[in-house]
């Protein structure tokens, strides 16, 4: 309970320290760590997931609390189907569980849920429950939540590439046409801005083929937290980083 207390008083401080007209308006994580989270404490790597998706549903509340607009998750990379069979299937599980748990809850609160990836691959539960999700929450207007699935950024460019070039081949498009924008508008996040801020937990350095187009000038922010321990101080701690970063996107000022 100490802790706990402990915790609230920091994140109360340390949201006293943030310009609420300036929170980034896209946040992208990458939540890493579930699996060296059970394991340090001699439990399975679905407890670590399971842990994790408990930290999902806090940092979603203080998102669309605090103004942000979009928040995306790497949920599921299109390199995770080579985990263990057993560790891919509760994560199907928990996807599943959670659509099924927090939708009325997201809705409630003007929520958008939203899903980037090729979720084709996914099973026809997970499939159905994303769609519904997405059909229900539609039209709320607060956070919109995107859930990566199936993602890989390299894929999503090789999509849009080959979606861009039947365009060019049946003479939709002219070659002297294709600029970024038009780019973008082929990839998965076509109607969602660029990340500002992108977050990974575990102690990890790197961006594990997330979002590879749509982070040229985005802010990283690293943390040693694992995700299941990963708290709105921590949030905070990273929002309050990005907001004394000058951001110049290549000019000089």
């Amino acid at each position: 309970m100490f802790f706990k207390n402990a915790n609230n008083l920091l994140e109360k401080e340390l949201l006293k320290e943030i310009d609420l007209d300036k929170i980034p308006k896209h946040i992208a994580i990458i939540m890493d760590g579930n699996g060296r989270w059970a394991k340090k404490r001699n439990l399975p790597r679905s407890f670590g997931h399971k842990a994790g998706v408990e930290t999902i549903r806090e940092i979603v509340k203080v998102c669309s609390n605090i103004g942000v607009k979009y928040l995306t998750l790497y949920a599921f990379s299109t390199e995770n189907w080579k985990r263990p069979a057993d560790e891919v299937n509760a994560l199907m599980n928990l996807l599943v569980e959670y659509l099924k748990g927090e939708l009325e809850e997201l809705h409630k609160n003007n929520v958008i849920i939203n899903y980037i990836g090729d979720i084709s691959m996914l099973p026809d539960i997970c499939q159905r429950e994303l769609i519904n999700s997405n059909i229900k929450t539609k039209k709320n207007t607060g956070l919109m939540l995107n859930l990566a699935l199936n993602y890989g950024g390299r894929n999503e460019i090789v999509r849009a590439i080959k979606n861009i070039a039947k365009e060019v081949y049946n003479k939709n498009i002219e070659i002297d046409k294709i600029d970024e924008n038009l780019i973008s508008n082929y990839l998965y996040t076509s109607n969602i801005p660029d990340p500002d801020l992108l977050i990974r937990t575990s102690g990890e350095l790197r961006i594990s083929n997330f979002l590879l187009w749509q982070i040229a000038y985005t802010e990283l922010w690293f943390t040693d937290v694992y995700w299941p321990d990963f708290k709105p101080y921590h949030l905070y701690k990273a929002i309050k980083d990005y907001q004394s970063r000058d951001r110049r996107f290549g000019n000089v000022k």
